[in-house]
């Protein structure tokens, strides 16, 4: 019998970090899995510009990952400003599996307007970026 590894939230966050920082974004601050606010916020190198990420783990049942793509959903979604001068970019970093339920059920018009972004994090630490243009051309 061959069982499933399950992907954990702090391996979702290392390889988001990883991700973000070999595509231009540095000064990380995250937080542990307790703390309040979002779990990675990063900022653009060459400009002023911010990365909010809520990122989440699979579940050990397969039923569980629904939850916890509508729960990263709505924590994202309260941490949203409309603040300042630029507008910020917002993600949710998920395993795979859970990735392919957000990328199924986020509009893509939902998306293009928030600057939300899925990452999307496989077993080897993988991560693929999708936004609203890759939703939109899924539906």
């Amino acid at each position: 019998m061959i069982t499933k590894k399950i992907i954990s939230e702090e391996f979702v966050k290392h390889s988001t970090i990883k991700w973000l920082s070999s595509n231009g974004w540095g000064h990380f601050q995250y937080g542990g899995l307790h703390d309040h606010g979002v779990d990675i916020r990063a900022k653009k190198q060459k400009y002023d510009r911010y990365f909010f990420v809520e990122a989440k783990g699979e579940g050990s049942r397969k039923e569980m990952n629904e939850n916890y793509f509508v729960y990263s959903l709505g924590q994202i979604i309260t941490r949203m400003t409309s603040g300042g001068t630029t507008r910020n970019y917002y993600g949710l970093a998920l395993p795979k599996s859970i990735a392919k339920i957000a990328l199924r059920r986020i509009p893509w018009q939902v998306a293009k307007k928030l600057l939300l972004y899925i990452f999307s994090v496989d077993d080897t630490g993988k991560v693929k970026l999708y936004s609203w243009k890759e939703l939109r051309s899924q539906k």
